[in-house]
């Protein structure tokens, strides 16, 4: 008996448009890699903004927690007790405490409200650095590095606001 080779073609048809069906994956799966990219390049500063915003977040952070330690007696010896800090170190000591981590948390999420805290807080210990001196010791290189961030922030934030259109 002699085997009689007959072709199916319903099973060359499904063979045909699985290599079409698997040609036109691949032509959409590269334009959608090539439209990522191309988006990815126009969102350039908006990117470095964000991580920009989120670097600060780990600042305001540590910054939040460095002043707690100073509230619950983790950082300094007896003399620098929170308890024997004029009423104005308490005070500014706390507000720090307080809005540098609300700060970070706005700022991580890259949130509007979380940069206008963040600005606060910027301002904050510049003015108290320049104007009253007594309370931290008038620092001017604290005063430059808030001014730097401050600086690098808007110049960011005006960059990525005029990559997208208006």
């Amino acid at each position: 008996m002699s085997e009689i080779s007959t072709r199916d073609p319903a099973r060359d048809g499904a063979h045909a448009r699985d290599a079409r069906d698997n040609a036109r994956e691949n032509a959409m799966s590269v334009a959608a890699i090539s439209s990522e990219r191309q988006e990815s390049d126009d969102n350039v500063w908006t990117r470095r903004l964000v991580l920009f915003l989120r670097v600060m977040a780990l600042l305001s952070i540590l910054k939040g927690l460095y002043h707690w330690a100073q509230v619950t007696g983790f950082v300094g010896g007896e003399d620098e007790a929170f308890e024997n800090q004029s009423m104005a170190w308490q005070a500014s000591t706390i507000y720090f405490a307080v809005i540098e981590l609300v700060a970070a948390v706005g700022l991580w999420l890259a949130t509007p409200w979380g940069a206008v805290v963040w600005l606060t807080t910027v301002v904050s210990m510049a003015v108290i650095e320049l104007m009253f001196p007594g309370i931290y010791g008038g620092s001017l290189v604290v005063v430059g590095v808030e001014v730097f961030m401050l600086a690098a922030y808007l110049g960011l934030a005006w960059m990525a606001a005029r990559e997208r259109p208006p």
